[in-house]
Parts: C-alpha cells; structure tokens; sequence
C-alpha cells in the first residue's frame, strides 16, 4: 500500500496536471486510510494547495532548470517544503520520505536529497520579495493570482488585500444550519452534552459554528435536520425571505443547501422547483432534500434558459462563477482562472440573469447570488441588467441582521457582501430585485 505522503503527491499531480477537484482526488485515493492518516494527507494536500507559488518561490534558488523537472518530482519537492516550513514533522523524515517517494517513481533521488538539504542549511536566509513592490509581495507570500492581487490592491488598499489574501489561507470554521432558531437551540444543547465546542453563528439565525468536524456528524448528529453550509449561504436564502405557500424557483438548485433552506423556511409548504443542468449533481441534491425530509420541492434537470414553468413569486439565481469568495474552502481556485475568464462568468451570469426574471411576477422578487468576491461577477451583471430592464428595481433586505453587509453604490443601489477577512464568512454577493411592472 503507498504511504500517505505518497498518495498527497498523486492527488496533486491530479489536481494540478488533469485538473481534478481535491476532494475528488482525496475521496478516490484515501479510502482505506485511518482518520490520523487521512488528516496528515488533507494537511499537506491543502497545505501545498494553499502555498504552491510561495513553495515554488522559495525552492527556485536550489533548482537550476525546475520547469524541467516531472510533475511527480516537483509535487513531492513541494509537499516536502512545506511539510518543513509548516508542519511539526521531523527533518529527517521528511527528507527520507521524499528520497524514497523518488526511488519508487525512478525520480531524481539525488536531486531530491541535495535540494532538500540545500534548502535546510538556508532556509532561514530566503527573503520575501520587497514590501515596496506590493503585487509581487502579496501574489508571492499568499501564493495568489497577480492579475487578482492587483484588482484587490486598486479596490482596497495594500494592507486590506494583504489581509483578505491572509484569510483565504485559513482553515475556515465549520459551520451548520439547524432546522429553525428553536431547532438550534436543541442542537446547541445536545452539542454541550457531548462534550461538543459550538456556539450560534454571529448573524444567521439558524447558523451554528463548531471548533471542529466531530466524527459524530457524520452519522448520529446529522440526522437532526443539520446541514453543512457556510454563514454567507445561509444569509442569501434570508435575503430571499420566501414565504409560506409561496412558489420558488431556485435556478441552479445543487447541491440543494439553498433549496432545502428555502423549504424550511416556508415550511416545507408551497412548491419550489429546484433546476440543475448538470446531471451528475441531481443525485446529491436529491439525497439532500430526502435526508431532510422535504416534500414541497420538484427537482428539474435541465436549463434553466430553456425552463417553461408558469411564473413565481421569489426566484434565486444562484449562479456560477469563479468561485473566488471561497478560495478559502477550495483553494485550488487560485490557479484555475485569469481575468479573461471572470469575463466570460459575468457574460453567462447576465444570460442567466435575463432568462430567469422572465418568470417573475409583477410584485414578486429575485435574489441574484454569487460566491465571488469581483465586481465583473457582481455589481457589474446587476447594473447592467437594471439598465436594460427599467421594470425592475433594487430593494432592501427584510432583515436587521442583514444591514451589516449592506454596500451602496454612487446611484444609492443596495448590494450585499460577506468577505472572509471581514466576517470570517465565504465571499458572497448578493441583490434583492422587485418586479415593478
């Protein structure tokens, strides 16, 4: 059986190279390893994930040619640096581990062994790059897109990019949503008895944050309608504020956190058609709503712009995107887009926008949401719809609760943000639409 260190360098030589998801990557490669083992890997998995370019930075003045090396060599080069720059794991051992991860690959042993050593007789002499060059420092340190760092540096300042870079690289908290407020007090009870650390979530009535993922979860605890979803998540479906025997269209449903927090809040009353065009997601959304026994929900698979499904009274769209409000989470989407590509999202968002508020009622309103943290996705889609749809207008909240992340633009327009740095929450943004003709 490959050891654990073995199996991280596979899962980011898929991760990197065949661009595989690393949760999928860890789900396929780590079944029969303990939960100690299974957490060593997800350390130095997520750990090189997090670090890759700043790794890279540091290895490069003990590397003549590293472009040259395999992928295999360069990936056990980069899990054995951080292992050593951050990990509590015995210099011996790793230099030890790495040269026989090469031997067992018909690497480069030697390069390995020399380099690694290089790296411990100076590692304490390797220099970051210069504050006063504060794109290069903050893309090399926090291992970010420059292309990214330089949008957050215009928009916010050095120290608060510095910042929100920082907190992507943190482990984010755990956080639940229990059934109902009163649901969340029972669960908070039941925690307490079993020794377990959580407390209610600042702002979402429903949220619980927990220190850590206790065992327990997966199987006992979970069956009490508890389901895993950020604080950010949960204040989107707030801001939608559906109501009892009302009718939803959640646009792009999986994998169902927004949808059954639809359902709960209305009672499990109504009828909410929950759309998905990717196939492969319909079966987890489907076991979620199942396993927390919702009836008021008909999932569709299919294209939303295509959708024939009469009219609603509240519509969510909450549509793809770069995903980068959750680097944090998937810290691969550093490494996944370029500016052109957030482009292309805002130009989808804006289609998917157009489509769906057909099927809004006069009077009725739409949350349009995104985990990103740019404007391109956000700000931008929402202007521009507004400009070419007069009948519809920005609105406000219902809930007190939400007036902390409210964010107003030059024209007085109402927008909602969650950021990391800010709220420890993933990067939402959200805006609350009314048709009004």
């Amino acid at each position: 059986m490959p050891s654990t260190r073995q199996i991280a360098v596979t899962a980011l030589n898929k991760i990197f190279n065949k661009g595989i998801k690393p949760k999928e990557a860890l789900d396929e490669l780590s079944g029969d390893l303990d939960k100690r083992d299974r957490a060593f890997l997800m350390e130095i998995v997520y750990g090189v994930l997090r670090y890759r370019d700043y790794l890279d930075y540091m290895l490069k003045d003990f590397l003549k040619k590293p472009s040259g090396l395999s992928p295999n060599t360069l990936n056990n080069l980069r899990s054995a640096v951080y292992q050593l720059k951050y990990m509590r794991v015995p210099e011996w051992a790793v230099v030890d581990e790495a040269v026989n991860l090469e031997r067992f690959n018909q690497g480069k042993r030697a390069l390995i062994n020399a380099v690694l050593r290089n790296f411990l007789r100076h590692k304490d002499e390797i220099k970051d790059p210069p504050k006063d060059k504060p794109v290069e420092y903050i893309s090399v340190t926090t291992s970010h897109p420059r292309w990214l760092v330089k949008q957050w540096i215009k928009r916010f300042g050095f120290d608060e990019a510095l910042k929100l870079a920082e907190a992507n690289n943190r482990m984010p908290p755990v956080v639940l949503r229990a059934e109902s407020a009163e649901k969340r007090e029972e669960m908070l009870k039941k925690f307490a008895e079993k020794g377990i650390e959580a407390y209610p979530a600042e702002f979402s009535p429903v949220g619980i944050v927990l220190k850590e993922f206790p065992a327990a979860l997966n199987s006992e605890l979970l069956t009490h309608n508890l389901f895993v979803q950020d604080e950010a998540a949960q204040l989107v479906t707030y801001l939608l504020n559906p109501l009892p025997h009302g009718r939803v269209l959640d646009a792009c449903a999986a994998p169902g956190g927004k949808t059954t927090h639809i359902a709960q809040m209305m009672e499990d009353s109504g009828e909410i058609i929950a759309v998905e065009s990717e196939y492969k997601r319909i079966e987890q959304l489907k076991e979620n709503i199942s396993r927390l026994g919702l009836r008021s929900i008909r999932v569709i698979h299919g294209d939303v712009k295509s959708l024939d499904a009469g009219r609603f009274d509240r519509i969510l769209l909450d549509a793809p995107c770069s995903s980068i409000g959750v680097i944090r989470r998937n810290p691969d989407v550093k490494y996944r887009h370029t500016k052109k590509d957030i482009i292309g999202y805002k130009e989808n968002q804006l289609d998917m926008l157009r489509a769906v508020s057909r099927f809004l009622k006069t009077g009725g309103i739409m949350v349009y949401s995104v985990c990103s943290t740019e404007p391109e996705e956000g700000e931008e889609v929402i202007k521009e719809f507004l400009h070419n749809n007069p009948e519809f207008s920005i609105i406000e909240g219902d809930h007190d609760f939400l007036k902390p992340f409210e964010v107003l633009d030059q024209e007085g327009h109402v927008f909602y943000r969650t950021f990391p740095h800010r709220h420890n929450m993933d990067g939402f943004f959200a805006a609350r639409l009314k048709r009004i003709g």
